[in-house]
């Protein structure tokens, strides 16, 4: 499960070791992870972090599938799990240093800045492939953190883009070694820990408003 520690102005939420899917039980830890760090007061920033092959796969389809009643539900509660990072009055950087998929290439995506590791792991758009569409959340999210240009490759071919690939593609903001992606990650977030606050919580709802509201639609968020 994910925990949460802090280092100095930072925290670093590591999402673990595994697919890190979105369980329910998961989003309900990395909700109140993120209750805590938006909690806090003076100076702080976010690095969300993982170890192993993968940083997040994307939504427990396992579990989706075993509960499908449920589903419109758990679609609002990944829904409302984009819509905080993105709106988080703190900045944000997701350490990708493993496999980046479907939901969890576009949590990373809510994250301010990406950092990712340049010689293995992808991060990839699936659901062309897949047969699951774009929530139009999603498709919010994606279209308003990419350039359309990548936006649309991304999500009509499914492609898989390596660190390097994705830096060009403005994906992500560096590609480094693996061993650079957290270290990277932590300088950045405490370079911009003083950020914190009221006011970039505004800047953040007011620049993504679109988003946010298509993002918390309860009543229709399957379109």
């Amino acid at each position: 499960m994910p925990t949460l520690d802090r280092h100095e102005n930072v925290y670093v939420l590591d999402l673990g070791d595994g697919e890190n899917r979105f369980h329910p039980d998961w989003i309900t830890a990395v909700g109140a992870a993120l209750d805590e760090v938006e909690k806090a007061e003076g100076p702080r920033a976010l690095v969300t972090a993982a170890t192993g092959k993968f940083w997040s796969n994307g939504l427990d389809l396992e579990w989706l599938f075993a509960h499908a009643d449920a589903y419109h539900d758990y679609v609002v509660s990944v829904h409302e799990l984009f819509a905080r990072l993105l709106s988080l009055p703190v900045t944000t950087v997701a350490a990708l240093q493993g496999h980046t998929f479907a939901a969890g290439a576009m949590l990373s995506l809510a994250h301010d800045f990406r950092v990712m590791r340049a010689d293995r792991g992808y991060w990839c758009l699936p659901e062309a492939d897949i047969d699951i569409p774009f929530t139009p959340g999603m498709s919010a999210l994606i279209r308003a953190r990419l350039t359309p240009q990548t936006a649309h490759e991304a999500m009509t071919t499914a492609r898989r883009y390596g660190g390097v690939d994705a830096a060009a593609a403005s994906i992500v903001d560096r590609a480094v070694p693996e061993a650079e992606v957290r270290p990277t990650a932590l300088s950045l977030a405490e370079s911009l820990t003083g950020k914190a606050g009221s006011t970039l919580g505004t800047i953040k709802s007011r620049l993504y408003a679109e988003v946010l509201t298509t993002l918390r639609d309860r009543t229709n968020p399957l379109g």
